[in-house]
């Protein structure tokens, strides 16, 4: 793991839509320096606590982002090198990692080296880039899940780990600190067991980490190299689990996460850009608080979706643009928000400083303490280092505490530290984060 990894909180932004860039151009879009908008927002996320910068496609597209036309080249929409370069020296000044968004599995059929191939047949250079039958006329051509506008690439042909190789190292090069690889549970793990120990001979301290939805997580990290891959596990059982009010379901989950943190760190998250945004998600809005302190108090690297730190709401939708709810527009500037969303911002810079003076965090295993209907207590643990999460998504009760001695964070919530054992009353829809140290 990369050492700067595990001091991180990540701040993700997907910066065609946050800059409002019209997702859909009918034609090529002019350029446009929209980009340095970004670096109107730092300030707000190191406000946030946040210490990485994770940022959507930023490459020339043809429309989405994730329809990449020219790996090496800044999407006009979005704007040109030099923006690029001011923002990474920005983020730069005020501590904050950069990592993009490698979409390696798939290109636009606008590719040029995919164009080539169409006008030329298969002795095209271009070609060799994808998987291409020509039993007859046009070739076909494989394609990401049904999308006919978006051609998978050959995983198999040198030429693919040459370019996907050549592209990661180039941005690293221009200053980034890593790569969340898109959609790499579609491409074979062998790949990238081929391509990335050549990415790390150049830039072993890079973090790469992989989007994976299903599957096994862990054999995914041993076969491949990454360093990490996306928990959506933990993802859908945090928000399911407050929705129906099953904390069963989350201390399955979380046995599981102590399971991969065996292997690795994950990737850990409540919101991102592919899914229907929290505040939307729970039926009850007292949840964001209680999925954000199981975020901060289990073993990962946590990020949070810009937007979500404000109770943004939004429904993701199976359908063409059903992606732009989840992917709004920003104001100009931070000072535009509405105030509506600050007692959530507040709540998250809380939780997020409780993450960072708790640095073991990043590798601590839960227990359980205390698992009954609606109430679970479970301990986070690293070491000699402990804390104690309580959650009561019932009527008001007492939870046992077992030698907690103050409340570090919560709602709601009380510790009695009399004669006995420890226990902290809760009311309905309560949490606490309890320490074992004496209040300052």
């Amino acid at each position: 793991m990369t050492s700067w990894v595990e001091h991180a909180i990540v701040w993700q932004v997907y910066p065609l839509g946050f800059v409002g860039a019209d997702i859909r151009p009918e034609r090529p879009a002019p350029l446009a320096h929209r980009l340095p908008r970004l670096i109107d927002w730092l300030d707000y996320a190191v406000e946030l606590g946040a210490s990485a910068l994770l940022l959507g496609p930023i490459f020339a597209s043809a429309s989405h982002g994730y329809d990449t036309i020219d790996h090496f080249r800044i999407d006009p929409r979005l704007g040109d090198e030099a923006d690029f370069d001011a923002l990474i020296r920005a983020a730069g000044s005020r501590g904050l990692k950069v990592a993009l968004d490698g979409v390696f599995n798939h290109v636009s059929r606008r590719h040029p080296a995919f164009q080539e191939a169409l006008a030329r047949g298969p002795s095209a250079p271009g070609a060799a880039l994808f998987r291409l039958s020509w039993a007859s006329g046009e070739p076909e051509a494989a394609t990401f899940e049904g999308h006919s506008e978006l051609v998978v690439l050959d995983h198999d042909r040198p030429e693919v780990e040459d370019l996907v190789a050549a592209v990661m190292i180039h941005w690293l090069d221009r200053g980034i600190g890593g790569w969340r690889l898109d959609a790499a549970y579609a491409v074979p793990a062998r790949f990238w067991a081929r391509v990335l120990p050549r990415v790390r001979a150049r830039h072993p301290d890079a973090y790469l980490f992989a989007e994976v939805i299903h599957g096994d997580y862990a054999g995914f990290v041993t076969a491949s190299g990454v360093d990490s891959v996306t928990q959506y596990e933990l993802w859908k059982a945090i928000w399911s689990a407050l929705n129906d009010r099953n904390v069963h379901e989350l201390a399955w989950a979380l046995d599981r996460h102590n399971g991969l943190l065996d292997a690795f760190v994950p990737q850990t998250f409540v919101g991102n850009h592919d899914v229907t945004r929290l505040a939307s998600r729970l039926s009850d809005p007292r949840g964001i608080e209680c999925a954000l302190a199981i975020l901060m108090t289990c073993g990962g690297t946590p990020s949070i979706y810009a937007g979500d730190e404000q109770a943004f709401r939004g429904v993701k939708e199976d359908r063409l643009g059903g992606d732009d709810a989840v992917r709004p527009a920003f104001p100009d500037r931070p000072e535009a928000l509405s105030a509506l969303g600050l007692p959530v911002f507040r709540r998250h810079q809380e939780l997020i400083g409780l993450r960072r003076r708790h640095p073991w965090l990043h590798r601590a295993k839960t227990r359980v303490v205390h698992l009954a209907y609606q109430r679970f207590v479970y301990e986070a643990f690293e070491g000699e280092n402990r804390l104690m999460i309580a959650l009561n998504l019932g009527e008001g009760t007492d939870l046992p505490a077992p030698g907690m001695r103050s409340v570090l964070a919560g709602r709601d919530a009380r510790l009695k530290t009399g004669a006995g054992e420890a226990r902290v009353a809760l009311g309905e829809g309560a949490w606490a984060i309890l320490s074992p140290a004496e209040p300052l």
